[in-house]
């Protein structure tokens, strides 16, 4: 199986432990070791918290459950882009391949390089607060954002350079990190200078949390166990994808819901709900606390190496969405070429890396957290329903996986995005806006790009749709 050829041009190299070493790299990671203290802040009591946290595993669980038999019937690149294609056509598939490109991957890279500089300033004893920069024309430059931009440029370059390189990289930052998580778990319950008498505790009027105040919480978390789908995007690079796509997404899923329940017991069990409060490096203030300030440093740094296999993982996952659709004919053909030497679609890498910096020089980090959650919550659930409808049809191909608990596992995942896309309309209205803006932008460029396709003699040299088809069955099946 190994080094096969695809419809697409990619080879089937990666097996079962790095499908799920991607699944785990691409969650764990910024959302973590960042988000519980604005958690805190919204709900302000420890055991909600913990609910909340356990309900976004579950929300995770039941969508990578769907997503295995998308994988499974239809395990080419693209992800989404291409569940959805299948389910609605091809302007719903568009809008979620540009919904990856921009919010999917590039935005969650930015946020997760701004953490990663945000930790490294901390480690030699700089407070974000005095990385001060200056703005030009909307754009803010600072110590913090040209860290997270160099980031950003380095690790695509790695990519860039080959698929094997990369995902041995990407394997081993994710171990470390792993590795990193568990030892902080054990270490803290164990040795830490903590309370549990903190679990008992309150911030703030938390006496009555509200269908609100969880559901804003909800969007912190969703963006956390953002990435429970990876694997399902490398479709076309998975050796044994019907088997290997559903078993790597439900295995790293479940295996990070009960990392994230440990890490966030830990952070509980180290600082008081008041101390949680907006605090952004929640990971390196809950090892001071627990061995003192040198540790902390020490765990900021590890934390930094962590936060970069997130970067990574996004990095190597994103482009092959971008890659599937032009070579479908429904993006400019420049992203769907591979390099002849390295086999690695380096235009796709740039342009999600030039998005990325766009919007590390532009955007605060938690409203980039809002906008992230609310957007991914509404295609997410929309593919869900794709799934849903495949089977309503009663299109039910031969696949190794059907979705477990059918058909509560999918009213689960879609009632609970619906809750959670509501209230963030409802409460948080300038990020779903900007959400609503970035779908019409898709909706237009799909529209221009349809208009092309209609006018032969006026396209532009070099983009040409008519010349890409959809992969054939027989050129994508494993």
């Amino acid at each position: 199986m190994k080094n096969t050829w695809t419809g697409y041009g990619l080879s089937r190299e990666i097996g079962l432990f790095s499908a799920t070493v991607l699944v785990i790299a691409n969650m764990v990671g910024t959302g973590i070791f960042t988000t519980s203290g604005f958690i805190m802040a919204e709900l302000g009591s420890p055991l909600a918290l913990l609910f909340c946290w356990a309900a976004g595993g579950l929300f995770s669980l039941c969508g990578a459950l769907c997503y295995g038999e998308l994988g499974s019937r239809f395990p080419r690149a693209g992800g989404e882009y291409v569940f959805l294609t299948e389910c609605f056509g091809r302007p719903v598939g568009f809008l979620s391949g540009w919904i990856s490109l921009v919010v999917g991957f590039s935005a969650p890279i930015a946020a997760a390089s701004m953490a990663f500089a945000t930790y490294g300033f901390q480690i030699l004893g700089i407070s974000k607060e005095s990385l001060t920069g200056f703005g030009v024309m909307g754009f803010t430059v600072s110590p913090l954002s040209i860290v997270a931009a160099a980031v950003i440029v380095l690790i695509s370059l790695l990519h860039y350079h080959s698929l094997r390189i990369g995902s041995r990289v990407q394997n081993a930052l994710t171990v470390f990190k792993i590795a990193l998580v568990l030892v902080f778990i054990a270490g803290g319950l164990m040795f830490g200078h903590g309370s549990f008498s903190h679990f008992s505790l309150s911030f703030g009027e938390s006496s009555g949390v509200s269908a609100e105040t969880f559901a804003v919480s909800l969007i912190f978390v969703s963006f956390a166990y953002s990435g429970w789908n990876a694997s399902a995007y490398l479709g076309s690079e998975i050796v044994n994808p019907r088997r290997n796509i559903p078993l790597s997404l439900f295995w790293g899923t479940l295996a990070v819901t009960v990392l994230y329940l440990l890490l966030n017991g830990v952070y509980l069990y180290a600082l008081a709900p008041a101390g949680m409060n907006q605090v952004l490096e929640i990971g390196a203030a809950s090892a001071s606390a627990l061995f003192g300030e040198r540790a902390g440093r020490l765990f900021s740094a590890a934390v930094g190496i962590g936060l970069l296999s997130v970067v990574s993982a996004m990095i190597m996952t994103g482009p092959r969405i971008y890659y599937a659709m032009s070579k479908d004919g429904v993006f400019f053909t420049m992203f769907g070429r591979l390099n002849p030497e390295r086999r690695t679609p380096g235009s796709s890498i740039f342009l999600q890396a030039a998005i990325a910096i766009l919007m590390v020089l532009t955007a605060s980090f938690e409203n980039l957290l809002i906008y992230i959650g609310f957007t991914l919550s509404l295609f997410a659930m929309l593919t869900v329903l794709g799934l849903m409808r495949l089977r309503m049809k009663g299109i039910d191909e031969d696949t190794r996986y059907k979705t477990f608990g059918y058909p509560v596992t999918p009213l689960v995942f879609v009632l609970g995005n619906l809750w959670i896309i509501i209230f963030s309309i409802k409460s948080r209205p300038v990020a779903a806006l900007f959400g609503l803006a970035t779908i019409c932008a898709g909706a237009l460029m799909y529209t221009v790009i349809a208009l092309r396709q209609k006018q032969p003699e006026e396209r532009e040299p070099g983009f040409c749709p008519e010349d890409f088809g959809l992969a054939s069955k027989n050129e994508t099946a494993n």
